[in-house]
């Protein structure tokens, strides 16, 4: 048994994905574009044809995530979710899992199926009508889908009949796929009948603490969507079919948002347009007029008080010993509407931007094409992928190398600025010169600089990331942070030293300057602290 386990780790050692190209002798292995499963330069017509007529392509982010081949319909309102949108959404949910354990949030994962019995307690299993999916067993014992888990976490909790006052607050949430029968699936990721969220529900031992805990959350929100660079507006909102006594949403403002807000520009009150009378024109904060606009929900808050809790008897132990109802509140987030709405927001017509810190790959480096002048310098930029790995340690696994070099460099930096790397580096002609520099596009901003190879490596020191590499090696994940005055010194004292005539693109006059530049690099807006 001994030697067989020996053998089966030798093998295990020796096993390389075929998705790497192995680099130098000990160095780190090349993850390379030509392996990758990402069908893309789809023309609009192709596009057209995969979501049935030119009426279902209803908006920019459904349009570009099909062109690039992000996403891929499986059937009315459910898409394939292809490995560049797994990777955003997997670092999507790791600064989700930061900001929500920042907060004492315990991540749990409760059943898809849910049974009617808990619903039909609520009455929701009839108020949701068609919107719930609905099945039965080979019992004849009645499910939903559930698009949502407050009867299922409360009757969990219920269940618990020694709590007490000390233990609380429990913060529990999850991040599952959630379904719903929508009547009319329409933009993509951003409605449609099966969609993943994350969805929070807390309990506290008073009102006091429950409302204390509700404005945790909601702080907890507004740095998630800072973090990514999303401008965003909190809206008092309508509690619907959830219930409750109080409730927000998080919109992110687009012409093509469903939701219409008003918004006072004097004390800053908003509010989804549903929750004011309809001949409502002055703000009911101070009386100022109100402007209308649109968004996209991308986050939901509700203060459920003991809605639920009393109807499963979600008990503990207070101060006194005596029985007490615990106090709810329920917290969601659209994981891949969000990514879907950031698209929508952040990008141009033609191509893919996403938040820095959501990118699939950050850096994308394109050698030069096969037979070229410039031919020699593939050696050189299979060498920067290698230093750059092993001296940028957040950046393993976020590296990708565009070995398709039978297309020109021009061809590969269009498909590369369609997909939306954050950084794209190109080795050409003057790669050959001695010492060698490479281009550096910033995509998220389109500047352009020459660096030589200490130079790239210490400018990719500065990115921030969401590290990705302990779901193969299973240690924690971090978030590399850094200052922009250390990005604007450097990149500062690189160009001055190495190639005063660096070429840049449009807008280079704010290449350093202040908000342009963070955005390239953090998807941050505002100056630094």
């Amino acid at each position: 048994m001994t030697g067989l386990l020996t053998r089966c780790s030798h093998q295990l050692c020796r096993y390389v994905p075929r998705r790497f190209y192995p680099g130098g002798p000990g160095r780190v292995k090349r993850l390379v574009l030509s392996r990758l499963f990402q069908p893309q330069n789809l023309r609009v017509d192709q596009v057209l044809s995969l979501e049935g007529t030119s009426g279902d392509l209803t908006c920019k982010s459904q349009r570009l995530m099909l062109q690039v081949g992000l996403i891929h319909p499986a059937s009315p309102g459910c898409y394939h979710l292809l490995p560049y949108t797994v990777r955003a959404m997997e670092k999507l949910v790791r600064v989700i899992d930061q900001e929500m354990q920042a907060i004492g949030g315990q991540k749990v994962n409760m059943p898809s199926l849910s049974s009617a019995e808990l619903w039909q307690a609520t009455s929701r299993w009839d108020l949701m009508g068609k919107e719930l999916l609905r099945l039965r067993d080979r019992h004849g014992k009645e499910y939903c889908l559930g698009p949502t888990h407050e009867e299922a976490v409360t009757a969990l909790v219920a269940s618990q009949k020694t709590l007490s006052y000390k233990q609380l607050p429990f913060l529990l949430y999850q991040v599952t796929r959630k379904f719903r029968d929508e009547p009319r699936p329409r933009f993509g990721l951003l409605r449609g009948r099966e969609f993943y969220m994350k969805d929070m529900y807390t309990f506290d031992s008073s009102a006091e603490a429950a409302r204390h805990t509700y404005s945790l959350v909601c702080d907890a929100y507004c740095s998630l969507f800072s973090r990514l660079g999303l401008r965003f507006v909190k809206v008092q909102a309508d509690v619907g079919s959830i219930g409750g006594t109080l409730s927000h949403e998080f919109q992110l403002p687009v012409d093509v948002g469903e939701d219409r807000l008003a918004v006072c520009a004097n004390c800053h009150f908003s509010a989804n347009m549903e929750t004011l009378a309809s001949s409502q024109q002055s703000c009911p904060a101070c009386q100022g007029p109100l402007t209308e606009t649109r968004g996209i929900e991308v986050g939901h808050t509700f203060y459920l008080g003991t809605k639920y809790s009393s109807i499963f008897n979600a008990q503990f132990a207070n101060v006194h010993g005596k029985p007490s109802l615990a106090e709810m509140g329920c917290y969601g987030l659209g994981v891949t509407r969000i990514l879907a709405a950031a698209i929508e927001v952040l990008s141009p017509e033609d191509c893919i931007r996403w938040p820095s810190l959501l990118a699939p790959y950050q850096v994308c480096l394109i050698p030069p094409k096969k037979g070229s002048k410039e031919e020699a310098a593939a050696a050189l930029m299979g060498s920067l992928y290698d230093d750059i790995a092993e001296a940028v340690p957040q950046l393993r696994g976020e590296l990708l190398l565009d070995d398709r070099t039978h297309l020109t460099i021009g061809n590969r930096l269009k498909d590369a600025n369609k997909l939306g790397y954050p950084f794209v580096i190109i080795a050409g002609r003057r790669a050959l010169e001695d010492p060698s520099h490479f281009e550096v596009w910033c995509q998220n901003t389109g500047e352009v600089v020459f660096l030589t190879r200490e130079g790239v490596v210490g400018f990719l020191n500065t990115v921030q990331v969401v590290n990705l590499i302990s779901l193969w090696t299973g240690h924690a994940a971090t978030c590399h942070s850094f200052h922009i005055a250390l990005v604007e010194t450097s990149l500062r004292r690189q160009r001055a030293k190495e190639d005063p005539s660096s070429r840049l693109g449009p807008g280079a006059s704010h290449f350093l300057s202040w908000p342009s530049f963070p955005r390239c690099i953090t998807g941050e807006a505002g100056p630094p602290a």
